[in-house]
């Protein structure tokens, strides 16, 4: 028998050997592992045939019953079947990769039956991982911490996969004991750390397979790899076939969940995951790919509207999972240190402001993360802590989140959530004193799941979270595709209602329609929904009328006016040069002349008179019928104008511009002398072409004209100065002098701009020495 407080590990044992004769054994060998079999979990079928059915059953209880006999083990025997026994592992490893995650439903004709079974495989694997993570169950039973350690970490027992997998699959519900179990597990073996920080980049390639697949790139794998140039023949989320987009969107809901699982269940992982930026690479991967993927799901046609669902359902679980993950890791790395009053709060608050700065670039991913976690909070809680924090800073914070709000096109609602307990305010203000024991009190609140208190085990089968604004987490009208979808989904569940009604409902909820579901289903619609009548219909719309069968244009009805003709002759219609059209040919052809040459020989014949046959008078132009009625009076007389009571209207004197109208102040003679001038000039060449003047004429003409303007008013041209004079030695006259004197004092009005005056009062000055 084992002896008493003695490690397993170094505790022998004496059994009978095989011939009988009895030999001592350590307590760990694999002679004393039993011969069983534990058969692989196979997850429960799709179909729900009655024949797949009874298999699972049948495969479910085998596991169940030989899951509870190793759990009825003494400890030496336990560990010597967990560590020696391989279909005990590859059992245990089947039922963390196929076990239905919480967004799979099963919905079976012996669904009760099925969930039962499910349920107790699920308890007794849990059961079974526990423990294999205590090292001592009891003062008799335990292993020392350091073989503990290497056992599970040399035969696999455990290792960074398998934990997650169990947080995802055993974490609502259990928190409390998963804590506990993984905070053992790397507390014996610190070689998990090092895994946990090797595995951190995997999960950040998860991202970059996600992008590289939607044909996108985030900036931060940018700036590491370029984009190739064959990126943009890669498919898209919108072009890509139907069953890829939902493999994306699958293994994007299991990996954020998966995630967000492990940081809410194991806190102190979260230094791992920012030790990798990782922050900063799922807010860039959150603004890149989830409009995108949204759009995908939204404008693709879907023959299943199920499916549909189920896609919509999932993509928005998974924003959440990320705000929520990136919420985690900033609560536990930056806030929770200021509200414990660690040392260098400084430090972290730093930290987490430039954590909300670099947010601001991302506005989709900024508005859903207010949405869940107000921002308006958190500074809050800064500014009481740490009073000495730039108001400035955070003024330009939370206006950079309303501005935020507004490009991604929603509102922010009124009346944001905010559950802070009542001694978090004194915790704060406990901190900010700067005493830790002052703030030790103060326990920070969980991210928690709704209705994770209390719970009972529910493991595989536990249900998604149903999200508190509408399926795409927006709070703004939404289009008309997809107020029709959600209309259609309503309509399926309650046929008996109207679609007024309805309307009115999502308009009421910010079309959430699971909301609107479950208000109907639960008959706690608001006041003002009761009132109205549930088959009340749509109301009808006025249809616009059709702008292009009202359209004006000048290309109407012509031959090629498509909106009104059915057919065209699309032999006048190419692209480019005209097949077997040759250019000279083009050019060439004057059948365009010869079309028009008719037109125009009409008016060659010019008839000065025309002779009217006296048969013809009658019938054109009745030149022959004389008028008695006409009178001829004032054909030929000037009556009036040779009147002898007045100056004859003939002889006037001849037209006269005012003087004010006259330009200048040219006189009459002047205007007409120069009139006179230009006249003769252009008699002279008058049988020239004047289309292009000779410039030369043209500047002798204005030269002319120039010294006869100056010779009628008196000007006299200032002589021309003589400053060169003779050659130096012969002496120089009066004139030159005179010109020389002038041209120096009169400098400072040409380009030298007063430069000899300046200079000389700058030696005045003694500013220049001499």
């Amino acid at each position: 028998m084992a002896c008493a407080r003695v490690p397993l590990d170094e505790q022998q044992v004496t059994e009978p050997g095989p011939l009988g004769a009895e030999r001592t054994l350590p307590a760990l060998h694999p002679d004393r592992m039993e011969e069983r079999c534990f058969v692989p979990y196979k997850p429960p079928p799709a179909e729900g045939s009655p024949a797949d059915v009874e298999e699972f059953l049948e495969h479910a209880k085998f596991i169940t019953e030989d899951l509870e006999w190793l759990l009825a083990l003494p400890h030496d025997k336990f560990w010597c079947q967990v560590v020696f026994d391989g279909s005990l592992q590859r059992c245990l490893d089947s039922y963390l990769h196929h076990a239905p995650r919480g967004l799979e439903i099963i919905v079976l004709p012996f669904s009760r039956m099925v969930a039962d079974v499910q349920r107790a495989v699920h308890r007794a694997v849990f059961l079974t991982f526990l423990r294999m993570a205590t090292h001592k169950e009891s003062k008799e039973n335990f292993l020392t911490p350091a073989v503990f350690g290497e056992i599970i970490y040399d035969n696999f027992l455990f290792d960074i996969p398998k934990i997650l997998d169990l947080c995802v699959l055993f974490g609502k519900g259990n928190s409390q004991l998963l804590h506990k179990m993984i905070e053992n597990i790397f507390t014996q073996q610190p070689s998990y750390y090092s895994d946990l920080d090797e595995t951190v980049p995997t999960v950040l390639q998860v991202f970059d397979n996600i992008l590289h697949k939607c044909g996108l790139q985030c900036e931060e794998a940018a700036a590491i790899e370029p984009m190739k140039l064959n990126a943009h023949k890669q498919p898209t989320a919108v072009t890509m076939s139907q069953q890829e987009l939902v493999d994306i969107i699958l293994y994007l809901c299991d990996s954020t969940t998966t995630i967000h699982a492990f940081l809410d269940i194991f806190p102190a992982a979260c230094s791992s995951f920012q030790s990798h930026s990782f922050l900063s690479r799922l807010t860039s991967f959150y603004e890149t790919a989830v409009p995108d993927l949204e759009k995908a799901v939204r404008k693709r046609n879907f023959d299943d509207k199920d499916l549909h669902e189920d896609l919509w359902k999932r993509l928005s679980h998974s924003c959440r999972k990320m705000v929520e993950s990136a919420h985690l890791l900033m609560h536990h790395t930056c806030l929770q240190p200021i509200l414990e009053g660690r040392e260098n709060m400084q430090t972290f608050a730093e930290e987490l402001l430039q954590y909300f700065t670099t947010f601001l670039t991302e506005k989709r991913f900024l508005s859903d993360y207010d949405e869940q976690f107000p921002i308006a909070d958190d500074i809050s809680l800064l500014q009481q802590a740490l009073p000495v924090i730039d108001e400035t800073r955070t003024s330009y914070l939370l206006q950079g989140v309303e501005s935020a709000w507004d490009s991604v096109g929603r509102r922010k609602p009124p009346s944001q959530i905010r559950n802070e307990a009542p001694s978090s305010v004194s915790a704060v203000q406990g901190a900010a004193g700067g005493g830790v024991a002052s703030a030790a009190g103060y326990e920070p609140e969980e991210v928690r799941e709704p209705g994770r208190d209390g719970e009972s085990l529910s493991g595989a089968e536990a249900m998604v979270d149903v999200p508190r604004k509408g399926n795409n987490g927006a709070v703004r009208p939404v289009s008309e595709a997809e107020l029709e979808s959600l209309l259609s989904c309503i309509v399926d569940l309650l046929p008996d209602l109207g679609e007024g009604f309805l309307l009115a409902c999502l308009q009421e909820y910010n079309y959430n329609s699971e909301l609107v579901i479950n208000n109907i289903l639960e008959d706690r619609l608001t006041p003002n929904l009761d009132k109205l009548d549930r088959a009340m219909p749509r109301p009808v719309k006025e249809e616009l009328p059709d702008v292009l069968n009202n359209r004006s244009n000048v290309f109407d009805d012509d031959e090629f006016d498509i909106f009104r003709r059915d057919q065209l002759d699309m032999s006048r219609i190419w692209k480019g040069r005209k097949r077997g059209e040759n250019t000279r040919e083009m050019l060439n052809d004057k059948q365009h002349i010869e079309e028009q040459r008719a037109r125009y020989q009409t008016y060659e014949t010019v008839v000065d008179e025309v002779i009217v046959e006296p048969g013809e008078s009658a019938a054109g132009f009745d030149l022959d019928d004389y008028d008695d009625e006409y009178d001829d009076t004032y054909d030929m007389n000037q009556v009036g104008a040779n009147d002898l009571d007045g100056d004859s209207l003939l002889n006037r004197r001849p037209f006269t511009v005012p003087q004010v109208l006259r330009k200048g102040n040219k006189t009459e003679e002047e205007e007409e002398g120069e009139d006179d001038e230009e006249e003769d000039v252009l008699q002279k060449n008058v049988n020239r072409d004047q289309f292009v003047q000779d410039p030369a004429l043209l500047r002798q003409r204005a030269e002319a004209r120039r010294a006869a303007t100056q010779q009628r008013k008196g000007f006299r041209p200032e002589p021309p100065g003589n400053v060169v004079g003779r050659p130096k030695g012969q002496g120089q006259t009066l004139g030159t002098f005179l010109d020389r004197r002038k041209k120096e004092a009169n400098k400072s009005r040409g380009a030298n701009h007063n430069r000899r005056n300046m200079a000389d009062r700058k030696r005045n000055k003694g500013m220049i020495p001499s």
